[in-house]
């Protein structure tokens, strides 16, 4: 009997455990469905307010920080310049990080090796596992030498970066910060607004 109730303790301990790691890996930078309220969402090209290059190497990204607006709509083209694989991913910290067990997973099955991507190790790891083929809206993964496009609506108030989770690359500078400000305009129209309030409280 001891054992069992043992039995029943250890597992009601790593059931939670288990469902918080799956949680977790869920909402890496890999947006999956979840928490994209926090890094905004794939954009339309007919709302694109302005075009930016990114150009990855080896161990830094060009532009190695962006300033953007709130709720801007932001097309970028993205070049790889290096000699290995590299990724171009918006997200969280906390998302990056998250992030980084599913790039592992997918050196270890052969999907991306050094300089290429292996497509057909992809399509074997996305059955049997249900990920591996590695797209999703924030993000963009490259070969050497190719340029890929990647339109994205920011949010409002939020702490973003763009970074490469491709083992071992964030952790040597590929990564940057994404400043959003708030649009001039939306500024003014919050201050009339309010001076109006204000105006019609008085009377």
């Amino acid at each position: 009997r001891n054992s069992i109730f043992s039995l029943a303790a250890s597992i009601a301990v790593c059931v939670p455990l288990l469902t918080a790691s799956l949680s977790g890996l869920a909402e890496g930078g890999h947006s999956h469905g979840h928490g994209t309220h926090k890094i905004g969402e794939p954009g339309k090209a007919g709302n694109v307010t302005r075009t930016i290059s990114v150009k990855m190497y080896d161990n830094y990204f060009e532009p190695e920080a962006l300033d953007l607006k709130e709720k801007e709509t932001v097309r970028f083209v993205v070049t790889n310049k290096g000699e290995f694989v590299h990724e171009f991913n918006i997200a969280t910290a906390a998302m990056h990080e998250a992030h980084a067990p599913e790039m592992e997973m997918m050196v270890e099955h052969g999907v991306l090796e050094p300089d290429r991507i292996n497509r057909e190790a992809a399509k074997h790891m996305q059955e049997i596992i249900g990920h591996g083929m590695h797209e999703e809206g924030n993000s963009i993964l490259l070969e050497p030498g190719q340029t890929g496009e990647l339109i994205w609506k920011f949010p409002d108030h939020a702490t973003l970066e763009f970074a490469c989770n491709i083992p071992g690359h964030y952790e040597s500078g590929m990564m940057g910060d994404i400043k959003l400000a708030i649009d001039a305009g939306e500024d003014r129209d919050q201050e009339n607004g309010e001076y109006i309030f204000a105006r019609l409280r008085a009377f």
